[in-house]
């Protein structure tokens, strides 16, 4: 199997090089730019799987790349920044981010997202199973234990969510960024969801692979 490719957009050489280097011994096919001025030729040669791309850029900052990565292909993208507020990550992950990382970070963290974005990204077979779940890769097919399963627009943007971190643990601020796009304190959108989507999922009797976490969230899991 080809090696996955990276492009890594970073003006700071330090982070840019270490970064590079890190995914390289990883494995991984690895382009870097110091900025995004050349970045439609850059998506066009490499058609890179993931972008880790910084938010404060010369020139074009991370916030137009990233409408430009959408236009262009569908590489998922990581944001970097340095500005560790709410409004920044809403703003990335509603503007089709798929993950965001605060610096400094750990590279091992680093490497753990790019996995998991990949993981996400491209399910083998284009098929996910979690015990008796099955659904395909956009979610417009959903089954538990081979019965359909009919879900609102917003029960299976949870599900996408949940099925993109599963066997983790995410908690009810996380869920209601990805999909409501804020954090703010109705946190009963998400028990609400999350309630009637469990049940949809158990109405034939299966076993449950939604599973609630006191005090921590939720994980989509089917060992419990």
């Amino acid at each position: 199997m080809a090696a996955s490719r990276i492009l890594v957009v970073e003006d700071s050489d330090a982070i840019r090089l270490s970064v590079a280097a890190v995914l390289r011994g990883q494995g991984y096919e690895v382009t870097e730019r110091p900025d995004g001025r050349d970045l439609e030729a850059v998506l066009g040669q490499t058609a890179p799987d993931v972008v880790v791309l910084d938010v404060m850029l010369p020139g074009r900052d991370g916030f137009e790349l990233l409408e430009v990565i959408g236009r262009t292909g569908d590489a998922a993208v990581i944001m970097l920044t340095a500005r560790d507020t709410t409004a920044d990550r809403v703003r990335g992950l509603g503007s089709g981010a798929d993950d965001y990382l605060v610096k400094p970070f750990a590279m091992v963290e680093l490497v753990a997202r790019v996995a998991a974005v990949l993981r996400r990204s491209r399910p083998a077979g284009g098929t996910v199973r979690v015990g008796a779940l099955e659904l395909d890769d956009d979610l417009v097919r959903v089954s538990s234990a081979d019965h359909p399963v009919q879900l609102t627009e917003t029960e299976r943007r949870v599900l996408a969510y949940l099925v993109g971190h599963r066997e983790q643990v995410v908690s009810k601020t996380q869920i209601l960024t990805a999909v409501w796009g804020y954090d703010g304190f109705a946190d009963n959108l998400v028990e609400v969801n999350v309630s009637t989507l469990r049940r949809k999922l158990e109405a034939q009797g299966q076993d449950r692979v939604l599973h609630t976490v006191r005090g921590r969230g939720y994980r989509l899991s089917a060992t419990g």
